[in-house]
């Protein structure tokens, strides 16, 4: 039978899959359209377990926070181009899959496809028309009773942060906001190994501790005095890896930790930094 053109746009428009693609269904279908969206489907499957081996490193990081401030959600989604993942149809799908994780509050990736099958019915469609491997390779969701959560997406959605303050009063949050930011901003300029100097793992002090006495001993500095040098060093790795410490990124004279203890000290409050997540493109998985 013959496939209409008409036929062939309206199949488009309901799958976005290529005209020819289109065409293909129709004709295989014998001009019905929903057994022509089954083969678009089976199409989308088929080239996911060819794509199943190739690498993914490119994408976006999104991020999601509720209008409360009270829960948030941070998300890596993964194609295999730069071009894929400036495109509309990608960059739809990214955001079906942070609203979804923002709905769902899965605890792993396996989770999120339990709760949610329409999600990988989205992905093997998209997959389908793009022809890359895509996978939403991890995310983070945060909540908070008694504090807030605000988001940075770095321009080009290749890194994101979360921040989460604690102690922070309903009335106090708006003022708290553009504070928050701006260490979110921080994060994802400094790149902080935690918050405080305590959540520093011992093994990496005692290694930067070892690091800085063979190299004042190879300057020839006495033995005596290298455990001293040592830690002098170590206070300026902590400034330098540590939120808390690190000199603020709009004003070196002050640090992270003075930002808060104005606001607190303006407020009345007792505001702390709890956590921080940062998600770089393409980055080592943790």
């Amino acid at each position: 039978m013959e496939i209409t053109a008409a036929q062939v746009n309206e199949l488009r428009k309901i799958t976005g899959a290529g005209m020819m693609d289109c065409k293909k269904a129709l004709t295989e279908a014998e001009g019905d359209s929903k057994k022509a969206i089954e083969i678009l489907r089976k199409k989308g499957a088929a080239v996911a377990a060819k794509r199943a081996e190739k690498t993914a490193k490119e994408g976006l990081i999104l991020t999601k926070v509720s209008d409360d401030k009270k829960s948030a959600v941070i998300v890596e989604i993964n194609c295999e181009t730069d071009f894929v993942a400036n495109s509309k149809d990608f960059t739809d799908l990214a955001n079906i899959a942070v609203n979804a994780i923002a709905d769902a509050k899965p605890a792993s990736v396996e989770d999120l496809f339990k709760k949610n099958p329409a999600l990988q019915e989205n992905i093997t469609e998209v997959l389908g028309k793009i022809g890359e491997k895509i996978e939403v390779s991890r995310f983070s969701v945060e909540n908070t009773e008694s504090g807030i959560i605000v988001d940075y997406i770095h321009p080009g959605s290749k890194l994101g942060v979360l921040v989460q303050v604690e102690n922070v009063p309903a009335d106090k949050a708006d003022a708290l906001t553009p504070i928050a930011k701006d260490i979110a901003m921080q994060v994802a300029a400094m790149k902080p190994l935690c918050i405080y100097r305590d959540e520093v793992a011992k093994d990496t002090i005692e290694a930067e501790i070892d690091i800085y006495k063979e190299i004042a001993r190879k300057e020839g500095k006495p033995e005596a005095i290298l455990e001293k040098i040592a830690t002098g060093k170590l206070n300026k790795f902590y400034q330098e890896n540590c939120l808390f410490e690190q000199a603020y990124i709009k004003e070196n004279s002050k640090s992270v930790s003075d930002l808060l203890k104005e606001f607190n000290s303006q407020n009345g409050t007792d505001a702390k930094l709890k956590l921080f997540r940062r998600f770089h493109l393409g980055e080592e998985k943790k």
